[in-house]
């Protein structure tokens, strides 16, 4: 052989044995990668023991549905990271400060003894709280900057909203201005949320709703989570909000009338069933918050309080928009290893 070519197949060689050398596997307990940074097993089986406990009395889910209920859960966790490592890029990331503020916040209706045991029900400890908490805060930072700040809704389109929209402001009756997240068993071609979130079972039902409480409590804003997980197609993309709803057509179903009649403004119900009329049983979950509520009456737009429904009905509307184009560019920006997703593919594509 000569020299020349003997060199450049020995040099060849070492260079695919280098190579070989660095495509590593995952590290033992890492399930995804995210620029570099590791997101643990641990990290999965700890959401999804979460959601498995609040549940326990229902029948034991599939190996397909714990894969696929482990795979939502790493992709939120996935979208977090990438959320977080951009706000951390951009000095947003919460400080120590805001954290503590935020706590004291949520904290403030309680005795010690009655916050504590809001947190064991919610299977969290207090550094786990403290980290939901400082996500949270950082991902409102990042969304205001990147995203709230370029919202602009102008005069004129309050008034082209009302003028398209005034009959749903002319009240017959005292009525209440609902927001609402929905999670069903039943099949549906599009969900209609930011997620494509979809409830499969009456157990995953129970399993969702409960995880999206959990995350209500810990201080995460309705109206997001409604885009992004209620399954009702016609309010998520406005984060949930429904509207007035009259005082006696909310009558007409006692348990929510009971529940939404003691809220005051801003206030969330617990979980609420929904039954099926057929069968008398759950074929779905309700939330409800409480926005306000109205009097009799026609609202003219001059009312303080309309224009400031319109706004904001019209700022959540293009902020969920927004929210979902800049997902999927810092996603496609980011880089992604997703170690249990290639290892379900491989054992159940056969």
């Amino acid at each position: 052989m000569p020299q020349t070519f003997r060199t450049i197949s020995l040099t060849l060689a070492s260079t695919l044995i280098l190579l070989a050398g660095c495509h590593k596997g995952p590290q033992q307990g890492v399930v995804a990668t995210v620029n570099g940074h590791p997101i643990f097993q641990t990290e999965v089986d700890k959401a999804y023991n979460t959601q498995l406990a609040s549940n326990a009395k229902q029948q034991s889910p599939s190996p397909d549905q714990v894969d696929s209920l482990k795979l939502n859960i790493l992709h939120t966790l996935i979208v977090e990271a990438i959320v977080e490592q951009r706000a951390a890029k951009q000095n947003l990331t919460a400080t120590d400060a805001e954290v503590d503020a935020k706590l004291a916040e949520m904290k403030a209706p309680y005795t010690e003894d009655q916050f504590q045991a809001k947190l064991k029900t919610s299977n969290l400890t207090q550094d786990e709280l403290r980290r939901d908490v400082r996500r949270n805060l950082t991902q409102d930072k990042l969304i205001n900057k990147e995203i709230n700040s370029r919202i602009t809704v102008t005069d004129t389109d309050v008034t082209n909203y009302y003028e398209a929209h005034k009959s749903g402001f002319d009240l017959p009756e005292p009525a209440y201005h609902l927001a609402e997240i929905q999670v069903t068993d039943q099949p549906t071609a599009q969900p209609g949320n930011l997620q494509n979130n979809k409830a499969t079972s009456d157990s995953d039902a129970r399993k969702k709703i409960q995880a999206i409480k959990n995350r209500i409590d810990s201080g995460e804003d309705f109206g997001e989570l409604a885009a992004n997980f209620s399954e009702n197609a016609d309010t998520a993309p406005n984060g949930g909000d429904m509207g007035f709803v009259s005082d006696s057509q909310l009558k007409t179903d006692p348990t929510i009338y009971d529940a939404i009649s003691k809220l005051k403004a801003g206030q969330t119900t617990d979980i609420i069933p929904q039954v099926d009329p057929n069968t008398h049983k759950a074929a779905g979950y309700y939330i409800f918050k409480l926005l306000s509520r109205d009097a009799a009456g026609q609202r003219d737009l001059s009312d303080p309080r309309v224009q400031q429904s319109i706004r904001q009905q019209l700022h959540d509307s293009r902020s969920q928009l927004l929210r979902a184009a800049y997902q999927e560019i810092i996603t496609d920006q980011a880089k992604v290893q997703n170690f249990f997703a290639e290892q379900v593919f491989k054992n159940d594509a056969q």
